[in-house]
């Protein structure tokens, strides 16, 4: 089940890496390139909440089986694409198949291991699911300059026929139960499709357009009545398509809390890295993999020591120091400069590693570790999905930030190089010598060239500093709920 999600996680990263060589293949206009992304995500989204109703239809060996065997057909189905339309449509059934695998390995560990293994597991799981992010833009920068783009989506179909072998002769099985189809809520169903798909599409915009758009504003508010009906039609509902009961729950809606917060933090974190090394230092996707490879490592050589910790001491104190951890290494990344490579990234890098699965382990705990195994499924469904609305939402903010923000920096530093300032001419990387005791003149066009680009540059590294800044304050917002979680210790 895990080598099912791990292909679901990875999947994202990897083609994100090459989607100049998708669109160069497919001669795909460039405005409409980000639709293959956003196409698997709004897709997923609305899968990752369904995998509760879908669970006690199919069953835990039925719902895997099948989604997996449905992802890596649709991988094979990417792969053979010839243009936009076909790409897009199977990236739809890619991200809906692929959506039910996160949730379903979560609900696994809390329905399947007893106590005593259930840290262990989690860990396991834990482990993949933020490793993943991390190690697609290597793999992804590998495949692109090794092979065709075609390998993206290739390499699904050998370990995805594996898992669903392997799932299907060794997880438990259950009949399938017509009743809860025959009594389906298809209106409820659709008004959740259209509150998160919406909102998707809307934070997908909002950088560009603007959050005040009449666009943006529009499927806002699309999104938040949809929602809002959604919510009072489910709550009434004696089989509903999402159990929404579990948020009355004071700790599993912290948990939903942090899972929110790290969502903010780790997709933003694994979003910035890459854009910083590519635009500014002009790194290829393979060089870029290598460098965020640290953040992985760390991640795989402290599980064992989260798995410890978890067991001896309360998951409130545990997830703290996480999250403080968290927050330290995002802030540690807000003093770049357009000089910062590998040896500069390396200690955030560590530190950023080391907290990860702090915090994500005990709050999983927290959240579904108490709740009776017949409200897993769904609640292990809302858990994940706060985790990809935070990411989704911590990018959008992070895209208003830097494209926002970049050109106020740009212009008050032209404004002080023109006075002659020698600091902000290092700033940028201009050699003091150039001015010669002298400040640019705006009106010299081969001064303006120069100078220019380094302006944007620089701009561009003072508000990629801004959003580290921004997502170090919503991990240290995670803490702010942890005096209201009840005190909880893992079994030995």
């Amino acid at each position: 089940m895990c080598l099912g999600m791990f292909m679901a996680i990875l999947d994202i990263q990897v083609v994100a890496t090459s989607l100049p060589n998708i669109q160069a293949a497919l001669a795909i206009a460039p405005e409409r390139m980000s639709w293959i992304q956003t196409a698997y995500l709004i897709a997923e989204v609305i899968a990752i909440p369904l995998t509760g109703w879908l669970t006690r239809v199919l069953g835990m060996r039925g719902l895997f089986v099948a989604a997996v065997s449905i992802f890596t057909m649709a991988s094979l189905g990417c792969a053979a694409s010839d243009g936009f339309g076909v790409l897009v449509a199977w990236r739809i059934v890619q991200g809906f198949a692929g959506g039910t695998l996160i949730p379903a390995v979560f609900s696994a560990v809390f329905l399947l291991f007893p106590a005593r293994g259930q840290a262990l597991a989690t860990t396991i799981a834990g482990v993949i699911a933020v490793l993943a992010p991390t190690l697609g833009p290597v793999v992804g920068g590998w495949i692109t300059e090794t092979y065709s783009w075609h390998w993206l989506f290739l390499i699904n179909v050998v370990p995805g026929a594996i898992a669903a072998l392997v799932g299907a002769g060794m997880l438990p099985g259950q009949r399938i139960d017509r009743d809860h189809v025959r009594t389906l809520d298809w209106q409820s169903l659709i008004l959740m499709a259209l509150a998160l798909g919406t909102l998707e599409i809307a934070l997908k915009e909002a950088p560009t357009r603007g959050w005040t758009s009449p666009l943006v504003l529009g499927l806002f508010l699309l999104s938040a009545s949809t929602g809002v009906v959604f919510v009072q039609r489910t709550l009434r509902r004696r089989r509903p398509v999402v159990d929404l009961r579990a948020l009355a729950d004071r700790d599993f809606a912290i948990g939903c809390w942090l899972s929110f917060m790290l969502g903010v933090g780790l997709y933003g974190s694994v979003y910035l890295m890459p854009v910083f090394l590519g635009f500014v230092r002009h790194h290829g996707p393979l060089r870029i993999g290598e460098i965020m490879l640290v953040t992985g490592i760390l991640q795989l050589l402290t599980a064992p020591l989260a798995v410890a910790l978890e067991r001896r001491i309360d998951a409130r104190w545990l997830t703290a120091a996480g999250f403080a951890l968290f927050a330290a290494g995002l802030g540690m990344s807000c003093f770049e400069t357009w000089e910062t490579d590998f040896d500069q990234m390396f200690w955030p890098q560590v530190v950023r590693g080391s907290a990860i699965m702090l915090c994500l382990l005990p709050p999983t705990r927290l959240a579904l570790g108490h709740l009776p195994p017949s409200r897993v499924p769904d609640a292990s469904g809302l858990f994940n999905l706060m985790r990809n609305l935070g990411g989704a939402i911590g990018l959008a903010l992070i895209d208003t930030v830097i494209y926002g923000r970049a050109a106020g920096h740009a212009d008050r530093l032209l404004a002080r190089l023109m006075t002659g300032d020698l600091d902000t001419a290092r700033v940028i990387g201009l050699p003091v010598e150039m001015l010669a005791g002298r400040a640019p003149s705006a009106a010299d066009p081969t001064t303006m060239a120069l100078v220019q680009p380094l302006i944007e540059r620089a701009s561009f590294v003072s508000a990629v500093n801004e959003a580290w800044a921004m997502l170090a304050a919503f991990a240290v917002a995670g803490i702010l709920a942890l005096p209201f979680a009840t005190p909880r210790r893992a079994s030995s």
